[in-house]
């Protein structure tokens, strides 16, 4: 299954390895493939003050952890995806969250799942009949 990887899982990741986030990540190689946008990596690093300050972790341990997760992940760089595709998405973000259009784009090309730990973006999307959204509960309960 794919899995397009929303930057707030990524977060929680880098701020608690041993969580069922970073378990998800890391353990489950033979269930899903993990991929995320390209944009994320610079939403990563334009915080990386602030997830060093709330992780406590050095800047050693929290690039280890950094490089740890970005390997389960493939980037994909947003200008493949079709005009068509952003339009579809704009659909289902513009009235949630128009900042959060790269991840559903992302989803939508891929034909997979996007998984997400905001609560808005998850609603919003169930509510418009977004059937391939993931929170990390639905994640954790499917039998890896």
């Amino acid at each position: 299954m794919k899995i397009v990887v929303d930057t707030n899982i990524i977060f929680s990741g880098l701020l608690n390895t041993n969580s069922t986030i970073g378990e998800l990540l890391i353990n489950s190689k033979n269930t899903f493939e993990f991929y995320s946008c390209s944009y994320m990596r610079f939403e990563i690093q334009k915080h990386w003050e602030k997830l060093k300050k709330i992780s406590k972790l050095s800047e050693q341990q929290l690039a280890d952890a950094q490089f740890h997760l970005f390997s389960r992940l493939k980037f994909v760089d947003e200008d493949l995806i079709p005009e068509t595709v952003w339009k579809k998405a704009l659909k289902f973000t513009q009235d949630i969250d128009v900042d959060d259009i790269d991840f559903v784009a992302l989803t939508l090309y891929l034909k997979g799942a996007l998984w997400t730990g905001d609560k808005n973006l998850y609603n919003g999307l169930r509510k418009k009949q977004f059937k391939r959204v993931f929170n990390t509960m639905d994640l954790g309960g499917l039998d890896l």
